[in-house]
Order: C-alpha cells, then sequence, then structure tokens
C-alpha cells in the first residue's frame, strides 16, 4: 500500500481552510492543521484523525518549528496549502490603521513566504511536492481594501515566481481565486445587514456564491496528479465575478434586462 500522503493547512481550522482539511482527508492524506485557534484547530484535526500545531504563520521561527515537528511526527510534506489570512473591511488609504495594514501583511503575504519556505524545504528534498497558495480574484482589479487587495495581488506574483523556482525540483505551485465565499462569517454579516447580498450577486455571473467545499474542491484538483502539468497559475473560482463586473458596468448599457 502507497504511504499516505501527507497535507500541511495553514489556517484550517475554519473556513476555507478547514473544508479543505476535510477534503484532502476523505482524499486519504494525512492532514496538519496549522493555526492560531487552538480550540478550533484541534476540533477539526480531531474529527479527521489529524494533527493540530499552534502556530503563527506570521513569525518564521514558529513555521520553521511546526515544520520541524510535522515532519517528526507524519513525515515530509506532501502538500502544502496556505489559506491563513487576514480578512478586512472597506477603508481608504488616508484613513487607514498602519499597524492593522502591517499585521495584514505579515499574516496574509509574509505568512505564505515562511510556509512556502519551511515546507518547500521539505519537499525539494525529496524531489516531489504541491503548493497551493490562497490567492484571491480581486488580485485582477484594484478593490478599496488597501491592504488585503495589493497583497493578494503580491502572492499571485510570488506563486508564479515560486513555480519557476521550484519546478526543477518537480514542485508545482498554483493558486486559487475565490469571490466572496459564503463562509459563515459571510453569512452572519449578510444577516445582519453589514453585507448587501444582492448587490454581491449583482456583480457575478451565475447566480449562487461559491461555498467552502467548492474552493477545497478545486485546491484537491491542483494538488491532484490530474493537474500534473498546470503550475504558476491562478485559477478562478469566483462564480463569474470577472466576467461580469465589467459587463454588468458597461456604461452603454446591457443588452437584457432582469
Amino acid at each position: 500500500m502507497a504511504a499516505r500522503r501527507v497535507a500541511v493547512i495553514t489556517g484550517g481550522s475554519s473556513g476555507i481552510g478547514e473544508a479543505t482539511a476535510r477534503r484532502l482527508a476523505a482524499d486519504g492524506c494525512a492532514v496538519a492543521i496549522l493555526d492560531v485557534n487552538r480550540a478550533g484547530g484541534e476540533a477539526v484535526a480531531k474529527s479527521l484523525s489529524g494533527r493540530f500545531y499552534k502556530c503563527d504563520v506570521a513569525d518564521a521561527k514558529a513555521v520553521d518549528a511546526a515544520a520541524g515537528q510535522i515532519e517528526t511526527d507524519l513525515g515530509s510534506a506532501d502538500i502544502l496549502v496556505t489559506s491563513a489570512g487576514l480578512i478586512p473591511n472597506s477603508e481608504a488609504i488616508m484613513d487607514m490603521d498602519m499597524a492593522a495594514h502591517d499585521r495584514m501583511w505579515q499574516v496574509n503575504y509574509n505568512g505564505t513566504i515562511h510556509a512556502c519556505r519551511a515546507f518547500g524545504r521539505q519537499m525539494i528534498a525529496r524531489k516531489r511536492g504541491a503548493i497551493v497558495t490562497l490567492g484571491s480574484i480581486n488580485s485582477r482589479l484594484p478593490l478599496p481594501l488597501p491592504a488585503y487587495n495589493p497583497g493578494k495581488a503580491a502572492i499571485e506574483r510570488l506563486t508564479q515566481l515560486l513555480a519557476v523556482e521550484l519546478g526543477r525540483h518537480g514542485i508545482r505551485v498554483n493558486s486559487v481565486g475565490p469571490t466572496y465565499v459564503m463562509t459563515p462569517p459571510l453569512r452572519a454579516k449578510v444577516e445582519s445587514g453589514q453585507r448587501d447580498l444582492g448587490k454581491i450577486m449583482g456583480v457575478h455571473a451565475l447566480n449562487r456564491l461559491p461555498e467552502p467545499a467548492d474552493i477545497a474542491d478545486a485546491i484537491a484538483y491542483l494538488c491532484s496528479d490530474q493537474a500534473k502539468a498546470i503550475t504558476g497559475v491562478l485559477l478562478p473560482v469566483d462564480a463569474g465575478w470577472l466576467a461580469a463586473v465589467s459587463y454588468r458596468t458597461y456604461a452603454g448599457g446591457v443588452p437584457w434586462t432582469e
């Protein structure tokens, strides 16, 4: 019997990270979850017979230590999914909280680099592996998120750089680009009136938003042998947001109405 692949998911205690952990566990992987949320992470790991490691991905030394412990406990990583990240509310550059801005870059961007370096070294030693970063479809267009939006654009470019650097070692590096995902926090904001679901749906081609499991399915595909010739891409999982956002705002009007 082939050895189980070891899948490491940062931010795996909830949302997309949790859904990805569950999907990869269902695919037969031994799952390791890295998160600052001990209670949530331990609960998810226990339900999957996986392992939880408390870790702030913004701390490079902590990520290196977690990588070493996972290698001891489970073996070298075969899969890395960097889903740990912070999501802000909209704000103006002139008014933004710079401490929060810097923290977002430390977690979202630097945290991605720290994880890719720590677990990428394990993959280099074995000449195989698959990394999927959590990007965003909003990396393709400007939005009033002055830390998050440029940070996701940077992650897309980082993914391409890593794909080239690690490709000669047999390691593929890709990214997924979700739109709004109907996670429990988003659902709560819609129900409380903090988000207008009509406006959100009005700039998508499909009449549904992705669920966390939809993003997890795309990640699982990119980690599979079915994607063995794919590297350096951002795969939109966006319900047609990228296609519709400019189409539906065309100043000349659209050729149909709802």
